[in-house]
């Protein structure tokens, strides 16, 4: 006999087969909420006050809309209260995206129009993040039609407008508005599955601090022949920097970057997870990259990894015989709970001083960036959700202590006190953050399911 709670499973995998889902993110794609393009506010603001308002009140929410403390990227908080004494889950998404590079997408329409092709749905902000709280929301709808309107316990709704800039403002319109967020677990989704075709629970994220490091000689360029073996090569001092941070296969050589957490417990959760994957379209991992004697499950969750993500002398393109008189690098260290985020800096400023590079300057890229946080895994609104999960789908999903990437978790795992976990609806080979951005239709009709299934059994306490 089919149960109730089957019956909002079906209905919110429905939502998906019938179009409305298709329908619901197309218009929300369709916003151009590219926060790191100004002006961001307008499309922000309509994306909140015009999209998401009216979805959430129509759900019976009580919506409001606030200014950021730091003047741009607005938040909106919804509220549906059944019982202040019952329990309050507090779930969060975030309505801006990327640049949408338009003029470099190969597939799909470009980024503001939702296109399926196959198995694939094209457009920015399917998998980040707009596809992913579309699919929370969406099903909550669906168990709210299968239950009579009713719950069973309370849902505070968050949504930002600034996470691709590093959520400035997100903690402290937190701490400002407590009571407003009060709750009893996060539960939100974003990010990547471990693999595509299981689902995916984790409780935490890595941190990530970005700087560059640049070595600024001399204005202009001056011919080789004629300064060659006089003047001091910015690019070559740049390159030799470079590798006292690193070694040749990726290890990390400064002493106090490499964390100490990676304990038995922590192991012991990351050998049960398969080595990521990005699905038959994602890259070949490097097995001699990285920190050695480690899995490359270890190596992303837990251990810190050092990146060179641009690399600039003289003109790349169009080279010329002479020296450059200046160089830089964009680096990037994301880095797990243990590695203080505010001493990144500081600690690589002493070591580039200790190995003789004092000629190579640091500079702080000019946004925020988040600590790193981790839940036990063993806790248990962790184990309750993967319970919900497994008993949905049939899988025991991967449970990891954090996630690879970062997240403004800190907020809500620091700040408000709260046990977070999130249950992620996209995959690693997704795109996102370059042309072509897409989620798998397959993912978004179970995250559905998913979601309905354990939005019903937070009722059934």
């Amino acid at each position: 006999m089919t149960s109730e709670r089957d019956q909002a499973v079906v209905a919110a995998a429905g939502r998906f087969d019938d179009g409305r889902f298709f329908d619901l993110l197309a218009g929300w794609v369709a916003v151009p909420t590219e926060s790191q393009e100004d002006p961001a506010g307008p499309a922000q603001t309509r994306y909140l006050a015009e999209e998401i308002a009216p979805f959430l009140e129509d759900l019976g929410f009580t919506v409001e809309r606030f200014p950021s403390p730091v003047g741009k990227s607005p938040f909106l908080v919804a509220r549906r209260v059944e019982d202040p004494s019952a329990l309050t889950v507090l779930t969060y998404g975030h309505g801006d995206v990327i640049r949408g590079q338009e003029g470099r997408w190969t597939r799909g329409h470009g980024p503001w129009r939702l296109t399926r092709d196959g198995d694939r749905l094209y457009g920015r902000g399917t998998a980040d993040n707009k596809g992913q709280h579309a699919v929370n929301l969406s099903a909550l709808a669906a168990v709210l039609e299968s239950r009579g309107g009713r719950l069973g316990y309370n849902v505070t709704v968050l949504l930002e407008t600034g996470e691709e800039i590093g959520s400035p403002g997100l903690d402290a319109f937190a701490a400002t508005h407590r009571d407003l967020l009060a709750a009893d677990v996060l539960i939100a989704s974003d990010g990547p599955r471990l693999a595509p075709d299981r689902p995916t629970v984790f409780c935490g994220n890595r941190g990530g601090v970005n700087f560059d490091l640049v070595v600024d000689y001399r204005a202009g360029a001056h011919h080789s022949g004629n300064w060659g073996g006089l003047l001091a090569n910015p690019g070559t001092r740049l390159a030799a920097a470079l590798a006292t941070i690193t070694d040749a296969t990726g290890r990390i050589l400064v002493e106090r970057w490499r964390p100490d957490t990676l304990t038995e417990p922590v192991r012991a959760v990351l050998a049960a997870c398969p080595t990521p994957t990005g699905g038959p379209d994602g890259p070949a991992i490097d097995p001699w990259w990285g920190e050695p004697g480690l899995t490359p499950t270890e190596r992303v969750y837990g251990w810190n990894s050092f990146e060179v993500l641009a690399l600039h002398a003289g003109v790349p393109d169009k080279p010329v015989n002479a020296i450059p008189g200046r160089a830089h690098a964009h680096c990037q260290l994301r880095f797990v709970v243990g590695t203080d985020k505010d001493a990144v800096i500081p600690v690589l400023r002493a070591h580039l001083d200790a190995q003789g590079f004092t000629d190579v300057g640091i500079v702080p890229a000019d946004r925020e960036f988040f600590p790193a946080t981790r839940l036990d895994p063993d806790h248990p609104w962790a184990q309750r959700v993967v319970a919900s999960v497994e008993r949905t789908t049939g899988q025991r999903p991967h449970l990891l202590p954090n996630l690879g990437g970062s997240l403004p978790n800190a907020t809500f795992a620091d700040t408000l006190g709260l046990p977070t976990v999130w249950v992620p609806h996209s995959y690693a080979g997704c795109q996102q953050h370059a042309p072509d951005e897409h989620a798998l239709a397959p993912l978004l009709r179970q995250g559905l399911e998913m979601m309905a299934g354990l939005w019903w059994d937070l009722g059934d306490r």
